[in-house]
């Protein structure tokens, strides 16, 4: 049975037997012995493995460079040089696959670009390999988070017919020939109406909520958005809890709770991976990260914003005035540059959010929030759910929705309704705030935006 890569490098006595396999980083050789480096993807570091001529296997070592994979067994023993406790003295060494010489991924520095164009690849570099491991130990994270709490885990479905947002910006699911879908009705396809991939899964998270109490959703969502931006995906994942009972207030709490428990896994549980992207992304990154941590976040009105924002003097890209949707600019000013911690603005204008916001006594405001993190904006986006059903259907018409098509949401403000809340935490911005990558195709194993679905 091998042994992963990290666990030799941490190990803290010698060994007479162990087996260990990864994918050769570099080799040196002379006339008697080689010297190879491993690495199994299971930590940031590589394992110093001696071959001596003649051990069996070592007639392959030549073929044993950058790239290829193999498998070792051998000594433990304390190493004679520096970098490493100890490595291993091979007493047979076994090529599996060799890694030609065109293979891409030699010991030089590759730019971002370049490795998205071998995204199969990338995840064999020392910062791609932690990416993704930070991103599996922050998907156990929120799992924990959500079971330390008493919510239970809801798969909502990826097609819908129901477009939450309210944008229509939603990808088709048909089996229609393209050819012929204008002369064909619904009712020819295989859903018989229009069914699309889903851009939340919060409407039906909303009905089990209401039966279940916490709930929450964790799983991929799409976006027809034309937008070739640093921050925007077409397909990517969203963590949507809904919790019954609740009002605005506790969902602020909620938001805040998570983003501070997810940047303290970061900082805590990582084995040494932050460290690469503090080195070579963001060097005030553990800085950053500690002090979201340890100090609490703002709160402000969407109202109180804009007159920030106005009084400024800043001159933007994007016009401030009141009614208009904030934008990134203006959210990364207010938490890098006038607040300089994560904000959460609440209470926006009605006209520029979903209809299931619930509306404010002051008929002009609805109870919604988005959370703010320096270096990307707005990281959560959610609000208290109207719940009462005459509000709602008027919400709904003012937005031009069929009843029809919503009738079993609106059955959960018909029979028995409570007040409820959640919200929408992009789970790649989250990995980008925390790792202090600046662009969302570098945080996801393979990026779907506009003009590129690869591999």
């Amino acid at each position: 049975m091998r042994t992963l890569v990290r666990d030799l490098l941490k190990a803290t006595s010698p060994s007479d037997t162990v087996q260990a396999a990864g994918w050769v980083r570099t080799r040196r050789d002379s006339k008697a012995f080689s010297f190879l480096e491993i690495n199994d993807g299971s930590c940031l570091g590589s394992l110093q493995i001696i071959a001596d001529a003649g051990i069996p296997g070592s007639e392959d070592l030549a073929k044993m460079s950058t790239g290829a994979s193999i498998s070792v067994e051998g000594k433990l023993v304390p190493s004679q040089g520096g970098g490493q406790a100890f490595e291993v003295q091979a007493t047979s060494i076994r090529l599996l696959g060799a890694a030609p010489d065109d293979f891409p991924l030699q010991k030089k520095g590759h730019s971002p670009e370049f490795l998205r164009s071998i995204a199969h690849l990338r995840p064999r570099t020392n910062l791609y390999g932690a990416m993704f491991r930070v991103r599996s130990r922050m998907s156990q994270a929120v799992h924990r988070f959500f079971a330390e709490r008493s919510f239970y885990y809801v798969h909502t479905p990826i097609i819908t017919s129901s477009d939450a947002e309210g944008a229509g910006e939603m990808f088709r699911v048909t089996t229609l020939d393209p050819s012929q879908a204008g002369a064909k009705s619904y009712a020819d396809d295989f859903f018989n109406k229009a069914a699309h991939l889903t851009v939340s899964g919060q409407l039906e998270g909303e009905t089990f909520a209401c039966a279940l109490g916490n709930i929450y959703t964790f799983g991929p969502t799409f976006r027809a958005e034309n937008s070739n931006t640093s921050r925007h995906a077409a397909e990517f994942w969203m963590i949507e809890p809904e919790m019954a009972f609740c009002d605005l207030q506790g969902d602020m709490d909620l938001a805040e709770e998570m983003v501070k428990y997810l940047v303290k896994e970061a900082l805590e549980h990582q084995d040494g991976d932050l460290s690469i992207f503090e080195k070579f992304v963001d060097k005030t990154l553990r800085e950053r990260l500690e002090f979201v941590v340890s100090n609490p976040f703002e709160r402000v009105s969407y109202t109180e914003a804009v007159e920030i924002l106005l009084k400024s003097g800043k001159t933007f890209e994007y016009p401030v005035e009141y009614g208009l949707n904030l934008q990134s600019e203006h959210e990364r000013w207010l938490t890098e540059e006038y607040f300089k911690k994560p904000t959460t603005v609440f209470n926006y204008p009605k006209e520029i959010k979903p209809f299931y916001m619930r509306l404010n006594d002051d008929d002009k405001t609805v109870t919604a929030m988005d959370l703010l993190v320096p270096g990307i904006g707005e990281i959560v986006g959610g609000s208290q759910r109207e719940e009462r059903l005459d509000v709602l259907l008027a919400n709904m018409d003012r937005h031009g929705l069929s009843r029809e098509d919503y009738s079993w949401y609106i059955d959960t403000r018909k029979y028995g309704s409570v007040p409820h809340a959640g919200f929408g935490m992009g789970f790649e911005r989250m990995l980008m705030f925390v790792t202090g990558m600046t662009n969302i195709r570098d945080v996801i194993p393979f990026a779907r935006t506009p003009g590129h679905c690869e591999f």
